[in-house]
């Protein structure tokens, strides 16, 4: 089920940024005293009380009219307001009340979701007598903090769990089968695929990116098998702003990733590989999702000077970990391979939320000590005794070690490059962990 989602919003420079980084410990925005820093979205996920939420920093809100940068992170942050479950509106404790923290006050009223008034950069009880003039503001929930120092942000985080509750996750029942996620950036063909995959236009296509309405799921069954297939939304309303449709497209791949079981990134063949495409590719490996990369408008390639060893070849030299993910070369427009599409995401889900036998995977592990031993690291001699697949979708697997914390990168890379070559994990992330025996 996709996560609740959580914005912050703010004027600028009210530690909204700093808050953000405090809440997923670590320095993730780029903090400066220089107001209006945070331009581009940042999205991170957050963990309290065995309850999950995703967090959003948007940039510094200045109502009305202003340049071309200010109007686009005006409209990124009302983007964020229409799409958040709860809201944070951050105030600046020691500035008091500004006209900008009104009118966005009544920005957020008028919006009608549940929100809480964070008074930031009160770093001790002696400074709480400063906060008595924010009640005049009229919200139900208030809360003073210090995102620096992080004072009473626990308290916080209750709170925030407790306005959450349980609704806000169950956004829709989720339909049975195989929940295939089609991603990637705006107008590279995501529709199309969808379209092709169903043999009718289920959803609009254009030229325009971001013509997507919202994430529209269709079911389709291929030889007795049930997909559900999740199209990306772009954008709700028309704007000429292009960061703004990036940021919604982004919002909403998001989503779409959280709720799948298997993602295809679309990469445009004419385009190539960029580095947005990376990110989002990141993302899915990070979630644990089944990966296939889809390189879509290959008809528009000429084949004589570019095949698909060599694109494969450039895009795995980008990026190393593309090396265990499979990598299509279609065409919505002429569904040239996108049969094969369906029957390529069952054999990833299949290895994606099988159970490999702890037998088996002993075997190995002897198998691989005797190839090449553990290092020794700090004069310790490290012994790797035992391991378990502990659970699914995706294999997480549990190593058991006399010094599991001495355990070098390098090592751990090259007991998942035998596992993977063993029970062909191709396009499926591998979770590892380490434990004491």
């Amino acid at each position: 089920m996709p996560k609740p989602i959580v914005a912050i919003i703010g004027r600028p420079n009210t530690g909204k940024s700093t808050l953000f980084n405090r809440l997923l410990q670590r320095r993730e925005a780029i903090i400066d005293k220089q107001a209006g820093i945070t331009r581009d979205r940042i999205y991170g996920d957050v963990e309290w009380t065995d309850r999950s939420f995703t967090v959003i920093d948007t940039g510094g809100y200045l109502p009305g009219e202003g340049d071309e940068i200010e109007t686009a992170v005006r409209r990124q942050a009302e983007l964020a307001i229409e799409e958040a479950n709860l809201l944070l509106f951050i105030v600046d404790g020691r500035e008091g009340i500004t006209p900008i923290d009104s009118t966005l006050a009544d920005i957020i009223r008028q919006s009608g979701k549940q929100m809480i008034l964070v008074v930031n950069k009160i770093d001790n009880n002696k400074q709480e007598s400063i906060v008595g003039e924010f009640f005049s503001m009229g919200f139900d929930q208030m809360i003073s903090v210090s995102a620096l120092s992080g004072r009473k942000i626990g308290d916080m985080l209750d709170i925030i769990v407790g306005e959450l509750g349980d609704k806000s996750i169950q956004t829709h029942e989720e339909l049975e089968g195989i929940r295939f996620s089609i991603v990637g950036m705006p107008n590279v063909g995501k529709s199309s695929i969808t379209n092709a995959l169903i043999g009718k236009e289920k959803s609009i296509v254009t030229e325009i990116p971001g013509t997507t309405r919202d994430a529209v799921d269709t079911v389709v069954k291929y030889y007795g098998k049930t997909f559900v297939l999740i199209d990306t939304a772009g954008l709700r309303r028309k704007s000429k702003l292009k960061d703004s449709i990036e940021f919604y497209s982004i919002l909403r791949t998001y989503k779409a990733i959280d709720r799948a079981h298997i993602v295809g990134v679309v990469i445009d063949a004419v385009k190539g590989f960029g580095k947005q495409d990376q990110h989002i590719i990141s993302d899915v490996i990070k979630k644990g999702k089944g990966l296939i990369i889809l390189v879509n408008k290959w008809d528009l390639i000429d084949t004589t000077t570019h095949t698909q060893e060599e694109v494969k070849k450039t895009i795995k030299r980008s990026f190393t970990a593309l090396e265990h993910y499979p990598i299509l070369f279609i065409s919505a427009k002429t569904k040239k391979r996108i049969s094969k599409l369906l029957p390529e995401c069952q054999e990833v889900y299949d290895r994606w939320n099988q159970k490999i036998q702890t037998r088996k995977l002993n075997v190995v592990l002897q198998e691989m000590v005797k190839q090449v031993q553990p290092p020794a690291v700090r004069g310790k001699k490290i012994k790797i005794k035992f391991v378990t697949q502990v659970s699914q979708a995706p294999p997480r697997i549990r190593f058991f070690s006399n010094f599991p914390e001495l355990i070098p990168v390098s090592y751990r890379n090259f007991m998942e490059n035998q596992l993977r070559s063993v029970f062909d994990l191709d396009g499926v992330p591998i979770k590892f962990s380490f434990r004491k025996s």
